[in-house]
């Protein structure tokens, strides 16, 4: 079983902000590929469905909305990993990524939290070993303006690419199902381009 996890803060006030891209990209990939009901459970809200892998077989897939905020995402996944026995590395983990250009995405397994407290909760539960699917947001330009960013909604001109990435983070999930994150982050790019650029300059648009 793989373990989807797309972190955010709970409640309508924050479903539109930029530290909950991580819920929007779990919401695309439950539509793409008709995952069951959400209900809730494990704190969090969840739900299951299969998703296709390239090689015409199939994977189970457990899919979670943590409801804890943010600081505390870590014990709604690591809750559910240990009830289903589900390894780190069938855990993957969407968020934003403020030191990413708005729209950029980029798999990795292991390393640091880079000051994302929710990625510091899980490791803290869970160990650093789980693989992190990270969706750029763009940076305010100052530390001192990071929290207000992030706890605001995208802009109206940001839309556009918001829901490119999204659809690409569910349409090119079969490769991520299959184990392969290299070719899941270049397809995921390749549906939803996005310049390389400096995270604290606006995304110009096409």
């Amino acid at each position: 079983m793989l373990l989807l996890a797309g972190l955010g803060n709970p409640g309508p006030k924050h479903a539109q902000d930029r530290h909950n891209i991580g819920f929007m990209a779990a919401d695309a990939i439950a539509q793409r590929w008709r995952f069951g009901p959400e209900r809730s459970r494990f704190s969090s809200l969840v739900s299951e469905g299969a998703v296709p892998t390239p090689e015409g077989g199939s994977v189970r897939a457990l899919l979670l909305k943590p409801q804890t905020f943010m600081n505390e995402s870590g014990r709604a996944i690591a809750e559910a990993a240990r009830f289903f026995k589900i390894d780190p590395a069938d855990v993957v983990v969407f968020y934003d990524e403020i030191d990413m250009a708005p729209g950029r995405f980029r798999m990795k397994t292991g390393g640091g939290a880079a000051g994302h407290n929710g990625i510091r909760s899980t490791m803290a539960r869970f160990g650093p070993d789980f693989r992190r699917a990270r969706l750029g947001v763009g940076h305010p330009g100052h530390k001192d303006l990071v929290q207000a960013y992030v706890l605001g909604p995208f802009a109206k001109a940001e839309q556009p690419w918001v829901r490119a990435l999204l659809d690409a983070c569910g349409e090119a999930l079969p490769f991520l199902a299959a184990g392969d994150d290299e070719r899941y982050q270049a397809e995921v790019l390749r549906l939803a381009p996005a310049p390389k650029g400096d995270p604290r300059k606006p995304r110009s648009q096409d």
